[in-house]
């Protein structure tokens, strides 16, 4: 009897300890909106995305005393399809940094809106940056998605919602 209540316990927490370890796994999820000059939706879309090797780097370098990386603080459109670190086709003068950024409990939220004269055309990929550099690296997050098209007097909101599990 007494084995068979110590391998309960060996169970136990070795059940806890693999839990533990897969439990922090950030999601990264996006809302965009499109809306015309009067303010009135004319897309949205709900999307999963793609959190790259430098958005995980980033995350957890930010935990140390003196971080050796910079926050993430842009974001950017494009016109293709986003590759490991870059977009896969930029779209010129669309990297803006974040309108807001919050936390509440686990999950941070960056806003990025372009407005009318920004960004036109047909938009089917965006990405997270740590630098204002237009097309160059750290992306640490990005999507692609059917594509969005941005008329002159249009405004393009992304709401990323960064969740650790």
């Amino acid at each position: 009897m007494a084995k068979d209540e110590c391998n309960v316990i060996e169970k136990c927490s070795s059940s806890v300890g693999k839990g533990m370890l897969s439990e922090f796994e950030p999601q990264f999820n996006m809302l965009i909106e499109l809306k015309d000059a009067e303010g009135n939706i004319k897309k949205s879309m709900k999307l999963h995305n793609t959190m790259t090797s430098a958005g995980k780097n980033g995350i957890m370098d930010q935990i140390l005393a003196a971080p050796t990386l910079p926050k993430a603080g842009w974001m950017e459109l494009g016109t293709g399809s986003p590759g490991a670190t870059l977009l896969g086709a930029y779209l010129a003068a669309t990297r803006i940094a974040f309108t807001s950024l919050t936390r509440l409990a686990n999950v941070v939220t960056a806003v990025a809106t372009w407005g009318p004269g920004v960004g036109t055309g047909a938009i089917t990929e965006a990405g997270i940056f740590d630098v204002v550099t237009q097309n160059t690296v750290n992306m640490w997050c990005s999507a692609s998605f059917s594509v969005i098209n941005k008329g002159a007097s249009d405004s393009l909101t992304i709401t990323w919602t960064i969740t650790g599990n």
